[in-house]
């Protein structure tokens, strides 16, 4: 399948225009210029209006939900091991991480790039080793229709045509994006899971270096979480019988 990437609307080619207004003479060169400076300020306030308006969702939260979109796709793949927490050789071997980051401020006009006290965003990083073609690339095309299918923007999507790796882009309204790439050469596969940004609710004045830089995850894999499946479904039992 070809490589996808979603284009972006035309845009008016801005001496065309400019002509145009010459020519009707309705504004005259000068005023067609200045209509096209005040209309660029107008779009660069209104991207940048309410750009930090985040909601107030603490790491461990977001962690887990990162947490949560890498299983579902992880599942979607067919994969079957568990992953350790930590990484030892980026690339190369397994890796299972959260990662924070910055969250930044561009201004009334969006030309600014000042970091936003007390906001983050949350990543969950995995990745496998030798994972053939047999089982990269039907695990990949159905994860590529089960995000079309389930409210995803495809962003990017390309199986590998000439010489390229498997790439899948997708995001959705809120901010979440995912990324997923297999490498046919190394039999290496990567995903990602990237939430929003949001405030930490226990950020402080003061405080230095992105809120939830100290996030751990637990064994990823699909055996790990039914063995949590099976602990709450038990405590869950066991309360009923407390009650009665």
């Amino acid at each position: 399948m070809p490589h996808e990437t979603v284009p972006n609307a035309a845009t008016p080619d801005p001496s065309r225009s400019k002509a145009s207004s010459c020519l009707r003479g309705a504004l005259g060169c000068g005023g067609a210029a200045l209509v096209g400076v005040l209309v660029l300020v107008v779009t660069l306030t209104w991207g940048s209006w309410g750009s930090t308006d985040f909601q107030r969702v603490a790491p461990e939260e977001m962690a887990d939900r990162a947490l949560q979109r890498s299983h579902k796709a992880y599942e979607v793949m067919g994969f079957k091991r568990t992953i350790e927490p930590g990484v030892e050789d980026i690339g190369v071997s397994t890796q299972n991480t959260f990662g924070s980051g910055f969250c930044y401020d561009g201004g009334l006009l969006g030309l600014e790039d000042r970091t936003v006290d007390g906001a983050y965003s949350m990543r969950h990083s995995w990745a496998l080793d030798h994972v053939p073609a047999s089982q990269a690339v039907p695990g990949f095309r159905r994860l590529h229709q089960f995000f079309k299918d389930n409210g995803w923007k495809v962003t990017s999507y390309g199986e590998g045509e000439q010489g390229r790796d498997w790439e899948l882009f997708v995001q959705r309204d809120g901010g979440e994006r995912m990324s997923f790439t297999w490498y046919p050469e190394r039999e290496y596969f990567t995903g990602g899971a990237s939430m929003p940004c949001a405030y930490d609710p226990e950020w402080k004045n003061g405080d230095v270096g992105p809120a939830g830089d100290d996030q751990r995850p637990p064994a990823f894999g699909p055996a790990r979480r039914d063995q949590r499946a099976a602990r709450r479904r038990v405590a869950r039992t066991g309360e009923a019988a407390a009650e009665g």
